[in-house]
């Protein structure tokens, strides 16, 4: 009982922080985040309940996402010193969080901290992270693909970043998922490569009498 009423309480907590975000960080992705922690955590025999806790939390403070993140974290921590979690518990939890970031370059040192990575990389990619990334591009105002200008747009994020998350998968669970959407992905970028005429591109027009 006690554990439905803590997830019930961060739920509407974290709806309430992310329901207007238009980044791909809204309050949909906290709540896949947490549901594949939950589905992982059981495939990997690791706690069910930190994990999803952490997959709801795991943005509350991000300074992508922040004005101010340190305001956000300390609000994250009163919700959980409210809940009914021991310390070692709250600090598994803000620990997991800590090290899911894949630009902070940290791999997780606990099982909570693996899922949860897991979890959040998951959504990156497929049609979803297909669709995340060019929803984020939009919100940050960027093209949605430059010829030949490196990675800094949205074509450019698959190439920097999520074509490289399925061999980062820490768990065997979160590995078999990941394949399949990564696959969903290369054939989303050759479809795309195939529509896409450029400059430097030469395209035979079919004569028609042939």
């Amino acid at each position: 009982m006690e554990q439905t009423t803590d997830l019930k309480k961060v739920k509407t907590y974290v709806i309430d922080q992310f329901k207007h975000d238009s980044t791909g960080h809204d309050a949909e992705h906290m709540k896949r985040v947490a549901f594949w922690s939950r589905e992982l955590a059981l495939k990997e025999n690791v706690d069910p309940f930190l994990c999803e806790i952490s997959g709801w939390l795991h943005d509350v403070g991000d300074p992508k996402l922040y004005q101010n993140p340190q305001t956000a974290l300390k609000e994250r921590d009163h919700l959980l010193e409210d809940l009914s979690l021991s310390p070692s518990q709250i600090k598994t939890i803000t620990n997991a969080i800590e090290t899911v970031s894949f630009s902070k370059g940290k791999r997780p040192d606990t099982k909570v901290g693996e899922i949860l990575q897991d979890a959040d990389r998951l959504d990156a990619i497929g049609a979803i992270g297909i669709a995340r990334t060019f929803a984020f591009g939009g919100a940050r105002n960027q093209a949605i693909y430059k010829d030949g200008e490196g990675t800094d747009h949205s074509i450019g994020h698959f190439h920097g970043k999520l074509l490289k998350l399925a061999s980062l998968m820490n768990t065997g669970s979160g590995r078999a998922e990941a394949v399949r959407r990564h696959e969903f992905m290369l054939q989303f970028l050759e479809e795309f490569r195939r529509e896409q005429l450029t400059t430097s591109e030469k395209r035979r027009v079919p004569n028609d009498k042939e």
